[in-house]
């Protein structure tokens, strides 16, 4: 017989949750979109995200080098880019209309820098992807620096004039948290061709609060400690 194997509640359950948004999301956009160090491109479902964003005039991606760059993604990416460049090339200033940003910047120590670079690439729209709260990942090629709050990011939309025009995020008891938002310079522009959406106001609420019972065996050991503490206490006082 065969049993379903779990899901991986740290890593793959808000990348699927973050997959589902995109999905129905990706296509109101058009014009050109660059998926920014995005790697190979995959979703870790068996698509590419360029198939999310079937109605887009060009898609792009860019990487930077090193492992889960250049370096093993030269075959398809269109544009080495350090995401933390001081000097963003001339010929990728609002070169896009939709800059897209899934699962990088909290391995960006620079953030300002980053998260600017990407208002400046971006013609209208930038939508990242981000973690709320997750398991701490980094290697010897990429290190691993920030947590994301909503409000922090809306701050953050609006320091490079961008309105927020869409916000959600997966609210899975013991999981990793994902936020995924999307700024527009554009905004009264989107109200109708996105789906309806409320600011985030409550997330990770059950941190803290485990609904996990203990194990059978360890309450039976407790009630037993429990029953030898008073009959010790029952023959003393007896004495």
């Amino acid at each position: 017989m065969n049993t379903l194997k779990p899901i991986d509640r740290s890593f793959r359950l808000p990348r699927v949750w973050s997959n589902q948004i995109l999905r129905t999301i990706a296509p109101v956009f058009r014009g050109e979109v660059i998926n920014v160090s995005g790697w190979d491109d995959r979703d870790k479902e068996g698509s590419e995200y360029r198939d999310y964003f079937c109605n887009a005039s060009a898609y792009y991606l860019s990487n930077y080098e090193g492992k889960r760059g250049v370096a093993d993604a030269e075959h398809k990416t269109d544009f080495c880019l350090d995401l933390t460049t001081d000097t963003l090339p001339d010929k990728l200033h609002q070169r896009f209309d939709v800059a897209f940003c899934h699962t990088v910047l909290e391995h960006v120590f620079a953030l300002d820098t980053a998260f600017g670079n990407l208002a400046a690439m971006s013609r209208d729209g930038v939508i990242v992807v981000v973690p709320f709260a997750q398991e701490l990942h980094y290697t010897d090629d990429y290190g691993d620096y920030w947590r994301f709050t909503p409000q922090g990011l809306r701050s953050m939309f609006a320091k490079f004039g961008f309105q927020v025009v869409y916000e959600a995020a997966n609210d899975h008891v013991n999981a990793g948290l994902y936020i995924l938002m999307i700024g527009s310079k554009r905004k009264p522009a989107w109200v109708t061709e996105l789906p309806h959406w409320e600011p985030v106001t409550h997330l990770g609420s059950w941190l803290g609060h485990s609904e996990r019972k203990p194990p059978r065996w360890k309450r039976l050991r407790r009630i037993a400690r429990g029953a030898k503490a008073r009959w010790i206490a029952l023959t003393t006082s007896s004495e």
